[in-house]
């Protein structure tokens, strides 16, 4: 596959996830504050902002992707994608269907957060040391 075409799909990612982290934010701003109690509904901000987080991250991604080609970073993007799924995805159902025992698979979303920004480091310095 060529550079530019895993590239663009890091963007793509990147743009739908940050586009249903807002949708998700604006929805617990304006729907959900009357129904979660507050301890929820601070959960469910958690899950949309990392997965804004993370999906700004996938911009990165496809940047250093694009300029080092190196598939450490390709990692890296699926990585972050893992991550919003496991960790923002439990804590959602956390918090809107009640179910505590997603909770348990947050901290495997986080691992992978972590393990993609190592990734994106790792992949920068190695670019930087051959340059």
């Amino acid at each position: 596959m060529a550079v530019s075409a895993r590239s663009f799909r890091f963007v793509f990612l990147g743009g739908l996830f940050a586009a249903t982290s807002v949708a998700a934010g604006a929805f617990g701003a304006h729907a959900l504050k009357s129904i979660l109690d507050p301890s929820m509904l601070a959960v469910y901000e958690t899950a949309a902002r990392y997965q804004m987080y993370h999906a700004l991250g996938l911009f990165v991604v496809a940047w250093l992707v694009r300029e080092t080609d190196d598939s450490l970073a390709v990692k890296a993007g699926w990585l972050f994608c893992i991550g919003i799924l496991l960790f923002s995805g439990s804590l959602y159902i956390v918090a809107l269907a009640g179910i505590k025992w997603m909770g348990a698979m947050t901290p495997f979303g986080g691992v992978s957060f972590i393990s993609g920004w190592a990734c994106v480091a790792w992949t920068a310095w190695r670019a930087e040391r051959v340059q």
